[in-house]
């Protein structure tokens, strides 16, 4: 669970990113949630844009997106996700204590 502090930070890092990955009419399944996770491992800290055609909730896509994933919710801001998953093996983000 992320502290206040450490999802200033993180919003913070976000900022400048672009969304990665798009979620339309058909939703959240089983192939974007790997793609997600394996983008993950690699970055740590992604955008998801949820496109205008997306009939589902955003809130509700993001929790979906980070249970699946097992990553943190950092944001939802308009239509766009900010997950975060700590990497295994290509750390780079040093979260604040």
């Amino acid at each position: 669970m992320l502290t206040g502090k450490q999802k200033r930070y993180l919003r913070s890092l976000a900022h400048h990113l672009n969304p990665i990955f798009q979620v339309g009419k058909g939703g959240v399944n089983e192939h974007m949630i790997t793609s997600i996770e394996q983008a993950l491992e690699t970055r740590e800290l992604i955008k998801v844009s949820v496109l205008q055609n997306c009939l589902d909730d955003k809130n509700e896509i993001a929790e979906e997106l980070a249970e699946g994933t097992g990553a943190e919710l950092v944001q939802v801001i308009g239509r766009i996700i900010v997950l975060y998953k700590e990497s295994k093996e290509n750390k780079t983000i040093e979260l604040p204590v």
